[in-house]
Formats: structure tokens, C-alpha cells, sequence
């Protein structure tokens, strides 16, 4: 007789208690909250990241041929995510000619009025709210503090004789980052910033006195901030020095980098992506910014002007798979809960971070996690707690149906069960899973999500039943009683 000794039986998980904190909505944000961009590089045609392995002064290598916004599939992909900010801006903003080039410039990148026409005719299409980057584009020192405002005039006076709405205004893509993308001397400082957009304020109320002006739009990178201080962190000097009154306070923020990123603080990594360390940084700047603006311009909505999961394009075979759709959630979750108004994707399409691919039109992981978001998170906030670090939890009003809507992201690689302490009854369930982080496609309870005669509905995945378990390393979206 072969003795064979008895395995033991894997212990069984603990509950997670998950509690709400608070009756009433802690924050409300805007009912365009997921909002997302669209590069300036690939609408107008500049360089782009697909097919790049580097960087060059914060670009891609290769160029690309400018969107064309006369597409179905694209249609289709809007109507099923607006409302939304449309986001117009990145890093070739700041070298954007508007309508014509200079004659010494002859491969200068310029947005023609016909692409400026089809932008707005595609917003007016879709009912979005355009965000704006202008050209700061002075490189010189000596220029700094002096800002020339008469080539964005031209486009501002050209979009008011035609009606065109713009609903934010920038000035500069993360200026305070201008000396990796143009060089040391290019660096503004904050006082000559706050004169320079003194200015910028002063013109586009005078075409756009009911838009809203945004800044400064500074990078922020895991674990640095604002990276090398003193000398780029820029935004408490120019908060404190600009002499008119802000309405957004924004940020841009990635939490990882891609192979492509000289510098790496934290690499977009599988084991990273799902790790709950790398969501903390979000909250300690986010919670940063608001100290700022609190002393500086207490009237000042906070919003995540740009985001995405890696830094230059995203990380190959890695931001368009299901492990990003973590990370994204969680930071949703997260700026809501800390009172962001906005946060802007980048982008909706175009590179390895884009919703959709730029070539294909199909939609990836994130896309399918961002129309769940809209379709079950409204904007009233509630404070839930979770008692486990890898069980993420977000609770939000249903955005048509009475009730509420209860996010949990389950990061342990087991089944986790889940008590509901205060939170009411489960009348509906929706969990996202997939075969492996890496995976391409999702089920979205067991089924496929797909477009269907141009449209989807979340009718057609409905499950109910209570609370229980949520399955290892998924999304689960409850609907609450």
C-alpha cells in the first residue's frame, strides 16, 4: 500500500465587510466626469506613437494622417460614452500653427479651417463640450512674461463668427515640463506663467466671457510629483502669483510609464498594474492640489485635465488589456470620491492607452469599463470603506434608477465573499472578468459585449441576486435597493 498523504484544503477567504460611511453624498461631480481626448497629434496629423519603440522630446517617431471625423464606427463609439468633454490638446499644441503656416516653417503641423470645421461639426453631432489647448509656444526666455496672443485672436475670432462653442480654455500642455519637450531654456518660471496667462484670460474673455479657463495642466509623476524641484514645481509659485481668479484647477497624472519613457518611476507592469500600492499616489496629489487651490483659488473646481495608464503611447500589449480597466476604475472611483469634478481620458483614440484602436475602430477593455461607468455611476458620491486593501470599493447614486450603485475591484488573484454591512440589497449584478491581466477581451457576465444595429444596451446583460462573492480578480457594478 502506497501511502499518499492528505492535501489541505485551502483555507477559506475571509469576508470582506464593505460600509458606508456616511447617508448623505459626500461630493457631487459633473455629469460629464469620464470625459477623454482626442491628441492634437492625431487629429491634425502630427508624430504618433503607434509603431515607435522611444520617445523624442516626448512624441512619437512617426507620423500619422489626420483623424477623419466623418467615420460610423467612430460615431457610434461617441454615442455610446457622451456625455463628454471633448479634450483637444497634448504636447504638439504648443507648436500648433491655426489655418496657416509660416513661410519659414515648411512642415509646420497647422489645423486647416475645414479640420476645425469637422470639429465642431462632430461636437455639435454628439452634444460634447470642447476643452481647448492654445499655444503657449514662446521658447525663449526672454520671451517669457510677454506672451503673443495674435494667432490664437485669428481663431477665436473665426469660432465666435460662427457660433462655435468652446467651454474650456487652456493655455500650454504641462508647462511645467517645457524643458524636457523644448529644452532648459524654454522653462517658464511661475511668475512670468501667471503674466502670460494674466493675458491669455484678458483675450479669450474678450470673444468667450462665458467659457472657462483652466491651468496649468502640470505633469505629475508617481512617486516625484512634479518631478525636479524647485525648478519645475511650478504650480503652488503660479497659483500664488496669478493675478485673476482661475475656474479649474487642473493636473495631468499617470501612474506608470511605458518602455518608451526615458525616465521610469514606476513601470507599467503587469504585477504593478495590479497592485493597490500604485493607486495611492492619485490621492496624495490629488489631496495636495486641493490644499492648494483652497489657498489660493478657493473658488476653483479640481479636474484630472489628462490621464491614461503609462506615459508615451501607454505600455504595448499591456494598456490595451484587460489589467488597465483596474487602474482606470479605481482612479474614477478615487477623483470622485475626493471631489475632481472631471477626469479626462487619454485618449479616446490613438495609441497603445486609446478606448478604441486608432487603426481598427474596435473597442478595447476600457472602453467596455468606461461605458459601465456611465451607464451605473451617477454623480452623487457616497463614502463606502472597504476592510480589505485588494477589494476596492465606490459607491455612487444610480444615474436614472432609484438606488445606488456599489464598484468593488477584486485585485486578489482568489474568489473574495463580501458582506454588505449597511449598503442595502443587490438587485442587480454585473461582473467584468477575463481569462488572464493580459487578455484582449472581456466578458461582461459571461457574455461578450458587442455592438449591436450600431448601438448596446446594458438591458441585454442584466443578472440579479444578491451579494455574495465576487470572482477573483474581477469588476463588479451591484445595483443596490
Amino acid at each position: 500500500m502506497i501511502f499518499r498523504p492528505r492535501r489541505r484544503a485551502t483555507p477559506a477567504a475571509a469576508a470582506v465587510d464593505i460600509r458606508l460611511l456616511d447617508s448623505e453624498p459626500v461630493h457631487h461631480t459633473d455629469r460629464r466626469y469620464l470625459s477623454w481626448s482626442i491628441d492634437i497629434s492625431v487629429f491634425a496629423g502630427g508624430f504618433w506613437w503607434e509603431g515607435t519603440d522611444r520617445a523624442s522630446r516626448g512624441l512619437g517617431t512617426l507620423p500619422v494622417a489626420p483623424l477623419n471625423l466623418h467615420s460610423k464606427k467612430l460615431d457610434r463609439i461617441v454615442r455610446a460614452l457622451a456625455p463628454a468633454y471633448l479634450r483637444i490638446g497634448g504636447s504638439e499644441a504648443d507648436k500648433l500653427h491655426y489655418f496657416s503656416a509660416p513661410p519659414d516653417e515648411p512642415d509646420a503641423l497647422v489645423i486647416t479651417r475645414a479640420q476645425w470645421d469637422d470639429l465642431h461639426a462632430f461636437i455639435q453631432r454628439h452634444q460634447l463640450k470642447l476643452i481647448f489647448t492654445c499655444k503657449y509656444g514662446l521658447f525663449s526666455r526672454r520671451h517669457h512674461g510677454r506672451w503673443d496672443g495674435g494667432e490664437l485672436e485669428a481663431l477665436l475670432r473665426y469660432s465666435r463668427e460662427r457660433d462655435y462653442d468652446i467651454a474650456v480654455f487652456e493655455l500650454g500642455n504641462e508647462l511645467n515640463a517645457y524643458w524636457a519637450f523644448h529644452g532648459l531654456r524654454a522653462q517658464p518660471g511661475p511668475r512670468n506663467l501667471a503674466r502670460d496667462y494674466a493675458t491669455f484670460m484678458q483675450l479669450v474673455r474678450s470673444y468667450y466671457p462665458e467659457a472657462r479657463i483652466s491651468g496649468p495642466g502640470s505633469a505629475f509623476w508617481p512617486r516625484l510629483g512634479e518631478t525636479i524641484r524647485p525648478f519645475t514645481n511650478l504650480t503652488p509659485g503660479f497659483l500664488r502669483e496669478l493675478p485673476d481668479k482661475l475656474d479649474i484647477i487642473d493636473w495631468h497624472y499617470y501612474p506608470f510609464q511605458s518602455d518608451r519613457s526615458p525616465v521610469r518611476t514606476r513601470a507599467a507592469r503587469t504585477a504593478h498594474m495590479l497592485d493597490p500600492a500604485s493607486f495611492e499616489d492619485f490621492a496624495r496629489y490629488s489631496r495636495y492640489l486641493a490644499d492648494l487651490r483652497d489657498r489660493y483659488q478657493p473658488q476653483a473646481q479640481l479636474w484630472t485635465g489628462e490621464t491614461g495608464s503609462a506615459q508615451c503611447g501607454g505600455q504595448p500589449y499591456l494598456s490595451d488589456r484587460w489589467a488597465s480597466c483596474f487602474w482606470w476604475l479605481d482612479q474614477l472611483g478615487q477623483g470622485a470620491r475626493l471631489g475632481q469634478k472631471v477626469m479626462v481620458r487619454q485618449s479616446l483614440i490613438g495609441g497603445d492607452y486609446g478606448l478604441v484602436d486608432r487603426l481598427t475602430r474596435k473597442p478595447r477593455p476600457d472602453f467596455w469599463a468606461s461605458w459601465l461607468w456611465g451607464q451605473l455611476m451617477g454623480t452623487a458620491v457616497y463614502a463606502v470603506q472597504s476592510s480589505s486593501r485588494q477589494v476596492r470599493a465606490y459607491l455612487h447614486a444610480h444615474p436614472a434608477e432609484q438606488g445606488r450603485t456599489l464598484l468593488l475591484l477584486n485585485l486578489d488573484p482568489q474568489p473574495v465573499p463580501v458582506s454588505l454591512d449597511n449598503l442595502g440589497e443587490v438587485v442587480e449584478r454585473y461582473h467584468l472578468q477575463a481569462k488572464k491581466p493580459t487578455s484582449r477581451k472581456l466578458r461582461l457576465n459571461g457574455s461578450r459585449p458587442r455592438f449591436d444595429k450600431g448601438r448596446v444596451r446594458l438591458q441585454a446583460f442584466a443578472r440579479t441576486g444578491g451579494a455574495g462573492e465576487i470572482p477573483a480578480q474581477s469588476i463588479c457594478f451591484w445595483r443596490l435597493r
